[in-house]
């Protein structure tokens, strides 16, 4: 009897055992990818992929062979020389990267900032998708886990926010989030399509490559107990002024001691600004300063250069795959920067690291200033992945620490099994397919056609001309007018400039000690337009002339998103519209871009704004109307717009 007793005690036991065993094993987790049938737009798969005819990107060049000759392939289509095939595996996999890649970011995310950790949490995540009952929604509404106060925003507990969250209809995961176990913990992670795909409401269905223009990123952030880890994408200029009498003393890189800032001084600087965020926007920049943009959508082939400043512009896809390698080696992991931090951002790369650290979420990565341990020597006895500079899975190029055109922090997402720029060539190609979904219904023939006519005498083909409606230039901030921060973001870059060196596409990773390197080929491109593009020489900078194709899908308009007007004309500017939950209207919006009266009101209602004033949001420039000022009627202007929202790529 007594033997039976233990039996049933020790089994339960050993049965637990086992599992907890396995998962700290095997690590499992899991990101949502839709079927293509489920979507509202099919990605447009060409003969180019699935015909007879062999398609190549070599740098940005676009290369066609006809896969029935027996010819064998130039000698300039070898990996030695950049190319790279577009195959059917290769979408294929760009897709699924795309939906379910993090590469690795759930330690930055769920371990330093702590994303899940605080009245945020897996729990109340679950809890509200539970409630959807598999119906779908474009904004989670999820109930806060416990009392807090950010930014001077108090919530209590239970109460609802809006995260901006999309879950798909028939999915019981938000799209973009990953969910992990590992060393032991639940973590979560975040894939590009938690910002650059939406649930259209209407149908419940995922629209690829349309901008999640309500994503709450800013108060999602703030949220986490460790926010400060975010702070150089937000005003916080200077730590000393955070630096207190107790504040500990570090050993810096130099030999000496430095003080840390006081935690709870930063995390309250950073709060204060991350609540200032709309929703639908992002600071995709390291430059100290709170230049938000709106999040962009992915309609991207022929949008080339890529940004909304353009410094992506060289290398395969024409910049796409340094445009979304920026992404994960820069903006997933603020720890990415701490070997550049000093030329950066003037802070010293102890202090930096220190900084990130010392109130990380999981206590494994909290780093203990008593502890007399260099931060770094401190971070990297856990670095996932030793040897570069961050804990996202990334290679060094072969100038690092320097930094380039192609590679703005001089590292390249890279997950170890996978060839050299395997995933991110491979995202690149699967969005040059995407396409905007094809309205229900569309303005009649004759009023297109008067569209098309006002487009060309009103000079808007001068910029936005070709399959795309881009003309692929550069133009300085001071010409275009626009609200001027984002422009020169990249300018710290310049301190730590090189060439654009890098490895054949063939190169395997982990990278072998004799990679072979190559320099990426610029000469296609105008160095003063590269120069414009990073903000460098004192130029200020610039923005790209963004391409025409999915307006529909991608309101509010400019960069900075300023440019936002509802479903009545009285919803004038960001304040009005998503800071209060109102979408944009993509019709009325167009109408403030080429509207000069509207625009006046859009304009004043965000300045008057002090949370728009402080991220850099205006909906100033681009100022070039068709209204009745420059002698264009009603109907001339209705038909310019409907023209607009029904173009499609040539």
């Amino acid at each position: 009897m007594r033997k039976s007793r233990w039996l049933w005690l020790i089994v339960p036991v050993l049965a637990i055992s086992a599992v907890w065993l396995t998962l700290y094993l095997l690590e499992p987790e899991y990101s949502y990818t839709p079927p293509i049938g489920k979507l509202e737009n099919k990605p447009e798969l060409r003969s180019s992929q699935h015909g007879p005819v062999r398609q190549f990107d070599v740098w940005g060049k676009s290369v066609k062979l006809h896969a029935d000759s027996r010819q064998p392939s130039p000698s300039s289509l070898s990996p030695d020389d950049g190319a790279v095939e577009i195959t059917p595996d290769m979408l294929e996999l760009g897709r699924k990267t795309l939906y379910e890649q993090s590469f690795g970011n759930e330690i930055f995310l769920s371990d330093v900032l702590g994303i899940v950790s605080g009245p945020l949490t897996i729990k109340s995540i679950s809890k509200a998708i539970a409630k959807l009952k598999g119906a779908g929604t474009s904004n989670l509404e999820v109930a806060l886990e416990e009392d807090i106060t950010v930014g001077g925003l108090s919530f209590k507990k239970g109460d609802i926010i809006k995260t901006g969250f999309d879950v798909a209809k028939g999915s019981y995961m938000p799209v973009g989030l990953t969910v992990k176990y590992q060393e032991g913990r639940v973590k979560v992670g975040v894939t590009c399509m938690a910002c650059h795909a939406t649930v259209n409401d209407e149908t419940g269905r995922l629209v690829e490559g349309a901008p999640n223009a309500d994503l709450n990123l800013g108060l999602v952030l703030a949220l986490a107990p460790n926010s400060a880890a975010f702070f150089t994408h937000t005003d916080v200029d200077n730590l000393v002024q955070y630096v207190k009498d107790s504040s500990p003393l570090i050993p810096n890189s130099k030999g000496g001691k430095e003080a840390l800032p006081d935690a709870q001084l930063l995390e309250k600087a950073v709060d204060d600004n991350l609540v200032k965020w709309a929703p639908g926007y992002f600071d995709t920049t390291v430059d100290l300063i709170s230049d938000i943009t709106q999040i962009p959508d992915m309609f991207t082939k022929g949008d080339y250069p890529y940004s909304w400043s353009g410094f992506a512009a060289i290398g395969p896809f024409k910049g796409l795959s340094s445009f979304t390698n920026n992404v994960h080696a820069q903006n997933t992991d603020s720890l990415s920067q701490m070997d550049v931090s000093d030329s950066f951002f003037g802070i010293d790369k102890e202090v930096y690291v220190g900084t990130i650290l010392q109130n990380a979420a999981n206590p494994k990565y909290r780093y203990d200033p008593k502890s007399g341990m260099k931060p770094s020597v401190f971070f990297d006895t856990l670095d996932p992945n030793p040897g570069t500079a961050g804990a996202n899975e990334v290679i060094k190029i072969p100038n690092y620490p320097k930094v380039s055109a192609f590679a703005p922090n001089g590292l390249y997402v890279n997950t170890p099994g996978y060839k050299v720029g395997e995933q991110v060539n491979a995202m690149s190609a699967y969005q040059n397919v995407i396409r905007p979904p094809v309205p229900k219904q569309t303005p009649k023939p004759e009023t297109l056609a008067l569209g098309k006519e006002i487009f060309r005498k009103a000079q808007c083909i001068t910029c936005h001309a070709g399959d795309a409606f881009n003309n692929h230039r550069i133009l300085p901030v001071k010409e275009i007018g626009t609200e001027p921060a984002r422009a020169r973001a990249f300018f710290p870059t310049e301190n730590d400039f090189g060439k654009s060196l890098f490895y054949p596409p063939d190169t395997p990773v982990p990278l072998p000690k004799d990679a072979k390197v190559v320099e990426v080929p610029s000469g296609d491109v105008e160095p003063d337009q590269l120069t414009l593009g990073l903000g460098h020489k004192n130029t200020g900078g610039g923005y790209k002339v963004k391409g025409l194709i999915g307006l529909r899908w991608s309101a509010p308009y400019l960069h900075d998103g300023g440019v936002a007007v509802g479903p009545e004309l009285t919803q004038v500017g960001v304040s009005a519209t998503l800071m209060k939950g109102i979408s944009p209207d993509p019709y009325n919006s167009l109408k403030a871009m080429v509207d000069r009266n509207l625009r006046e009101l859009v304009v004043k209602a965000n300045r008057e704004d002090q949370r728009l004033k402080d991220t850099s949001v205006t909906g100033q420039g681009h100022e070039y109307w068709v209204d009745e000022s420059t002698g264009y009627t009603k109907e001339q202007q209705d038909a310019l717009i409907q023209y607009l929202l029904n173009l499609k790529l040539k």
